[in-house]
C-alpha cells in the first residue's frame, strides 16, 4: 500500500466514517457519490459508532500470504446499528466462541506489515461487547 493511499483511507479505517443520505437518510458505509437506495447524491459524512452485531461469520484456516501469522480467525459480516453491513475480522474471540447475533464493536488493531522495514497498516476490526 503507498502512503498516499493510506491517508487517504484514514478517517474509513480509524473511525468507521460513513455518508448520510441527505435526501433518504439511509447511512452508507463506505462513502459513495450516490446513495444506493435512492440513487441521490450523497456527499455529507456521518461517524458510524461502530456498534453491531455479527450478521453472519466464517472461520479461516488457510489465509492468503502475509495474514498467515492470524490463523485461524473469524471474519464477519457486522451489520450496524445505523444500519449498513460490513466486512471485518473478529478479534479477541475464539473462532468456537463466535456466533450470529453476538453484540460487537469496532476497535482499532493491526492489519498487516509490508515487510520487515515496510509500513504498518493499522485498521478496523470488531470485537465482542462484554
Amino acid at each position: 500500500m503507498q502512503v498516499a493511499q493510506n491517508w487517504r483511507l484514514n478517517q474509513q479505517r480509524y473511525r468507521l466514517m460513513g455518508e448520510e443520505c441527505p435526501n433518504c437518510s439511509v447511512k452508507i458505509f463506505p462513502p459513495r457519490d450516490v446513495c444506493p437506495a435512492c440513487m441521490a447524491p450523497a456527499k455529507e459524512l456521518f461517524a458510524l459508532t461502530g456498534v453491531g452485531e455479527v450478521f453472519s461469520y466464517t472461520t479461516v484456516y488457510h489465509p492468503p500470504a502475509g495474514y498467515e501469522f492470524n490463523a485461524p480467525y473469524v471474519v464477519a459480516l457486522i451489520k450496524l446499528d445505523e444500519g449498513p453491513v460490513l466486512t471485518a475480522q473478529l478479534t479477541d474471540v475464539e473462532p468456537e466462541d463466535v456466533s450470529i447475533g453476538m453484540p460487537v464493536e469496532a476497535v482499532t488493531r493491526k492489519l498487516r506489515s509490508d515487510g520487515d522495514e515496510g509500513m504498518i497498516v493499522y485498521g478496523y476490526k470488531f470485537r465482542p461487547i462484554m
